[in-house]
């Protein structure tokens, strides 16, 4: 049995309700894509046996039992995500793995009760959508110890990652960028992408010492050129230009799978398709005192 979100804003009944079907849908090209941005922070990871860690927006749960094995089993981990359909996959992949120091819980990290017990929190592409970020990460902070350390990954600004930008300019060729009033699954993937911007939101949320590292790659963003071609109508910039445009975007379909399915044929590696990515690995800590 899990325990229920705690809240049901309208962002996380956007997530529930439009985008975990797409996730499910291409999880392997998500699954892989976004691992390759937590692997080398989490590889060099210094954290104690024994540590208690939070993981926020932990999604299908790889990094939370990425976390539960380095902790050991003197340590736990609690991994937290709105939607509880994500959650199951890491129940079942935590049982499948032995693991018993690892719980997951259905909940909106933004608004959920912590008591300062965590050494560590992560988040892996999850900080960028939180409706007010300041709020989020003072909460965060809240489940820390003092001295605890939080480390966050976010992707750097959409000209940095052609994975997303390329197809983005192809389809506002066809149709017209969103409106105000497009739904919307927070303020989105690059609202954390300056670094100026972030640091800024550390400090204000309690936090200090502020660093950032950099991460470039290629990932795999499709098993296919079909597949590639699909993900990007469903998913991302150019996805959410796509679905927004409604009746418009069914009339100039073909036109414009065609001119995708074009350009992602030049990023075919061994008959996948690889494009360029890259993301901020951000570290800060909560004061000792």
């Amino acid at each position: 049995m899990s325990e229920a979100a705690v809240s049901n804003d309208e962002f996380t009944a956007f997530w529930n309700n439009v985008l975990v079907d797409k996730f499910e849908r291409f999880r392997n090209i998500l699954l892989d894509g976004l691992s390759y941005h937590s692997e080398a922070p989490l590889r060099t990871l210094e954290i104690a046996q024994g540590a208690r860690a939070l993981d926020v927006g932990c999604g299908w749960g790889d990094t939370a039992i990425a976390l539960a094995r380095k902790v050991g089993p003197s340590g736990s981990v609690l991994g937290l995500d709105c939607c509880d359909a994500f959650l199951e996959k890491g129940r079942q992949d935590a049982r499948a793995a032995g693991l018993a120091n690892l719980r997951f819980v259905a909940a909106d990290v933004q608004t959920y009760h912590f008591q300062p017990e965590f050494d560590f929190c992560f988040s892996r592409f999850g900080m960028m959508f939180f409706s007010n970020p300041v709020a989020a990460m003072r909460n965060i902070r809240s489940a820390l110890k003092p001295g605890g350390r939080l480390m966050f990954i976010t992707w750097r600004a959409l000209a940095d990652n052609p994975f997303m930008a390329i197809p983005k300019q192809i389809v506002l060729q066809y149709l017209p960028p969103p409106g105000e009033n497009a739904q919307t699954c927070g303020p989105g993937p690059f609202s954390m992408a300056n670094p100026e911007v972030v640091t800024a939101q550390l400090r204000a949320a309690g936090f200090e010492d502020a660093r950032f590292e950099l991460t470039d790659g290629t990932v795999m963003i499709g098993a296919t050129v079909e597949q590639a071609m699909d993900f990007q109508l469903a998913l991302g910039p150019a996805g959410e230009i796509f679905r927004e445009a409604g009746v418009q975007a069914g009339q100039r379909r073909q036109e414009i799978e065609d001119a995708l399915r074009t350009e992602l044929s030049r990023h075919l590696q061994n008959g996948k398709v690889y494009m360029q990515s890259s993301s901020w690995a951000i570290t800060a800590r909560k004061p000792a005192a």
